[in-house]
């Protein structure tokens, strides 16, 4: 399964280095010799370094300003990650959710990037912080909630 992990933002300088912005904290994906999917092709890195809050990557056979400017806007995949330590938002997205002491919750819809913490996006609305996910079992998660969490729901 290909998950989007960036996008190309600009070029950066005249050797073809361009400017990425990550939405995956695996900096693995982006090291020398990683390849990947994009719709012109695979392509593969030949350096990276962190420029500011992105990353400044080199592609190979995008040597100059004008090839690297070809790949503005473009979106980068890669293959998931199997890590069994880690929350994908594509493995979340959808898993039942249950409580500690046995209540069922919506089902999660989506994930929120969040300062402090991601947030689970339950179907009625209800905002869980990820920090509170004690347990994942196929398709569903056990949430420790604090008290009173669940009475903000409605009002």
């Amino acid at each position: 399964m290909l998950l989007e992990i960036g996008r190309i933002a600009k070029p950066h300088g005249l050797k073809g280095e361009v400017i990425v912005s990550l939405i995956t904290d695996r900096l693995e994906r982006i090291q020398p010799g990683s390849v990947l999917a994009t719709a012109k092709g695979p392509l593969v890195i030949v350096a990276s370094a962190r420029h500011q809050e992105r990353w400044r990557v080199r592609f190979e056979g995008y040597n100059d300003r004008d090839a690297a400017d070809t790949l503005h806007g473009l979106a980068l995949h890669a293959e998931s990650i199997d890590d069994p330590d880690a929350f994908f938002v594509h493995e979340l997205i959808g898993s039942a959710v249950m409580t500690v002491d046995g209540i069922e919750l919506p089902s999660v819809i989506s994930v929120e990037a969040n300062a402090a913490h991601d947030m689970l996006v339950l179907a009625d609305d209800t905002l869980i912080p990820l920090v509170f996910v004690t347990a994942r079992e196929p398709g569903r998660l056990i949430v420790d909630l604090p008290d009173g969490l669940l009475d903000l729901r409605n009002g």
